[in-house]
């Protein structure tokens, strides 16, 4: 009988994830990357929040404070942008960096592993701006046959 060492089974298992069999653990993780915030927090990360003077181009991904992106993104609560950065920093998508200043400065900025699923979200909120107006119609259409 032939032994498994560890870095096969972890690859085996890794080739075994199925998003759509109810006990895979991507579930969770596409579920997290699914809500509005990540996604919009990613896209801001990425580049895709306005561009204060001097940032250079729009679409830079560049690090960013708690109270750039509390502005950014309208309608966020602070105990919501909290929990999501804080969740976003244990998946490894963001880091935090704290600077000894008086007040002290936080910011948050992708890693590489943010980096290669910020490009996905950017797009599908670009896809919902652009979109926006025919699927209101299409919900008005739909509601009126229905009613």
């Amino acid at each position: 009988m032939a032994t498994t060492t560890a870095a096969q089974k972890r690859a085996q298992v890794k080739a075994e994830y199925d998003a759509f069999v109810a006990a895979c653990p991507s579930r969770k993780l596409l579920d997290r990357i699914s809500n509005k915030w990540v996604t919009l927090i990613l896209a801001a990360l990425g580049g895709g929040g306005s561009p204060q003077p001097g940032d250079g181009c729009a679409g830079e991904p560049r690090a960013m404070r708690y109270s750039e992106l509390s502005r950014l993104l309208a309608g966020v609560s602070q105990k919501m942008l909290t929990q999501t950065l804080r969740s976003l920093e244990r998946d490894g998508l963001i880091t935090r960096t704290v600077t000894p200043t008086v007040p002290v400065t936080v910011s948050y900025e992708l890693t590489d592993l943010g980096l290669s699923l910020h490009q996905m979200m950017r797009g599908l909120k670009s896809w919902a701006e652009t979109y926006m107006d025919e699927v209101l119609a299409n919900r008005e259409t739909y509601d009126n046959r229905v009613a």
